[in-house]
């Protein structure tokens, strides 16, 4: 007999079976035990929440012979058809492979007859967003004026891409992320029905591993299962399998890179790769940890956000005292960023390593205390409202016949304002998703009034050079989105910092001047400024 994955043999087969979302499955109970069904459906939500679970149950239970209390029962003839692939009721479609406008068009064809049994005709129309907009108008027709036999749901993870004519016709409900306690009381009924042991905190573990998806969770699980048959599935052996870390290796990171022992962090990041870790998940979850360190430091309450057992989350409020909420940010942001570059280096332990010194070195640190001491004193003179004169060391004679060298950037032209207005549609118009990931890093600037270039404005040099390669894959999609021929160059953002500086001044620093000088206007009003 052919093996099942855990996440299609206990697929729900009834609306009782579905957790979580007993606010969509009490809807449409009602609306079936009372007859009151629409004609077109919406089901939004994260994958493996239950949509098109969801969806099936309600396309059996609108045709079913004997519905039992809002329910399909599963054992009529309608049912078994449509649970065994049989069924000319139930037509599912794939939007992602079926996305043209021929393919919505059979179904207006086939709409014009109705079913040959049962009550409805029920179309079910996976990852809908991803129709195209030909595609849509042709559907937006049918949705408009259905026949009273025809219903459609509708499945979706991305509701913002779906035009507003078509969820406009339909009845939108969205499935919410399951939480990690709801998937670990499910894994468990599921263990115990496969006679399988494991461990609470095995458990408790691939139910965070889920991230709300309860099939991510059961194909978690499954592979465990399959890899450790026969024995008691213990955390150490779920540990080996993702390839993640105990959280014991997170809480020392963190303390050993606030004392700077940059001695501990690299023997961490070593035994990291002897174990066969993965360096990139390691990254995601130690700015998880910080994130949790942030929420156990700024939140009266910290338990309600937490998800995770009471002995972790004491440990968290204990090693949360040891930093403020600025270095906790500070890190989060930092380690961030260096996920996002991760992504263009053939060597990550390079870059996690180099990462580990700076941030224990003294030189960043010190320049953060720096800053801290500035604003602090700030922040007492204020309090204390000193007036403050702030007086060149230049003569004014000389300051008077030193001429301003920075000046105001022209304003863009239309066709360039539309091009910046547009870039984030021109992305994600373009079919290589590689491409698309590194656009993400790259803005459409300009250059002065005689410019008539655009330029991609690339976030390091490494990146420039891959977007030179593929410069003319982003004007075509520049010329199909906007109508029009473009000149691309592609610049790196330093030298165009170094540019923009140089013929225009720090944008930053303009701000800054401002922003302070009217913050110490506002409680000085008398304070004197002289340039």
């Amino acid at each position: 007999m052919n093996y099942t994955a855990l996440y299609r043999k206990y697929r729900p087969l009834c609306f009782h079976d579905m957790v979580g979302q007993e606010h969509i499955v009490r809807t449409l109970q009602n609306q079936l035990k009372t007859g009151r069904v629409s004609h077109a459906y919406l089901f939004c939500g994260t994958r493996g929440t239950g949509k098109t679970s969801a969806a099936k149950i309600f396309a059996r239970a609108v045709n079913c012979l004997s519905p039992i209390d809002g329910e399909p029962c599963n054992q009529c003839e309608m049912c078994n058809a449509a649970l065994e692939g049989r069924s000319m009721n139930v037509i599912e479609i794939d939007a992602a492979s079926n996305n043209g406008v021929d393919n919505i068009r059979e179904i207006r064809e086939e709409v014009k007859y109705p079913p040959a049994e049962g009550k409805y005709k029920v179309y079910i129309i996976d990852e809908v967003h991803m129709l195209s907009t030909g595609a849509f108008n042709a559907l937006l027709k049918t949705l408009e004026e259905p026949p009273a036999y025809v219903m459609f749901l509708l499945a979706t993870t991305d509701p913002q891409k779906i035009p507003p004519t078509i969820l406009s016709r339909c009845q939108r409900f969205d499935f919410h992320r399951i939480t990690t306690e709801c998937i670990m009381e499910t894994l468990e009924q599921y263990l115990e029905q496969e006679g399988v042991l494991a461990d609470k905190e095995a458990i408790r573990y691939i139910s965070r591993l889920g991230d709300g998806s309860m099939r991510d969770a059961l194909s978690i699980l499954d592979q465990c299962i399959a890899f450790y048959s026969g024995e008691r599935l213990t955390l150490e052996k779920v540990l080996d399998i993702v390839g993640s870390v105990d959280d014991e290796v997170f809480f020392s990171m963190a303390d050993a890179i606030g004392e700077r022992n940059t001695a501990a962090c690299m023997e961490m990041v070593e035994k990291l790769l002897i174990q066969g870790k993965d360096i990139g998940q390691f990254v995601l979850e130690l700015i998880a940890h910080y994130r949790n360190l942030l929420v156990a430091a700024t939140i009266p309450n910290p338990e309600l956000i937490l998800d995770m057992p009471q002995e972790t989350k004491e440990r968290l409020k204990n090693q949360a005292q040891k930093f403020t909420p600025e270095q906790l940010i500070f890190w989060i942001q930092d380690f961030s960023k260096l996920q996002g570059e991760m992504k263009y280096v053939s060597n990550e332990r390079i870059l996690l390593e180099t990462q580990l010194i700076r941030l224990c070195s003294t030189v960043v640190e010190a320049s953060y205390d720096s800053i801290a001491a500035r604003l602090s004193q700030l922040e007492q003179k204020i309090q204390e409202k000193t007036v403050i004169q702030v007086v060149s060391s230049v003569p004014k004679a000389e300051a008077a016949e030193k001429p301003k060298p920075k000046r105001k950037p022209p304003a863009l032209k239309e066709d360039q304002k539309a091009a910046i207005d547009s870039w984030e549609g021109i992305k994600e118009s373009i079919d290589d998703i590689l491409l698309r990931n590194k656009l993400d890093r790259v803005e459409l600037k300009v250059k002065g009034e005689e410019d008539s270039n655009l330029y991609l404005v690339c976030d390091y040099p490494a990146l420039k050079d891959m977007i030179e390669k593929q410069i003319d894959e982003v004007s075509q999609a520049m010329e199909k989105t906007l109508g029009k021929e473009f000149s691309l160059r592609t610049i790196s953002k330093e030298d165009y910092t170094m540019w923009y500086e140089t013929t225009y001044g720090s944008p930053e620093k303009m701000q800054e001047d401002s922003e302070f000088e009217s913050l110490l206007g506002s409680y000085f009003p008398e304070a004197e400024f002289q340039e």
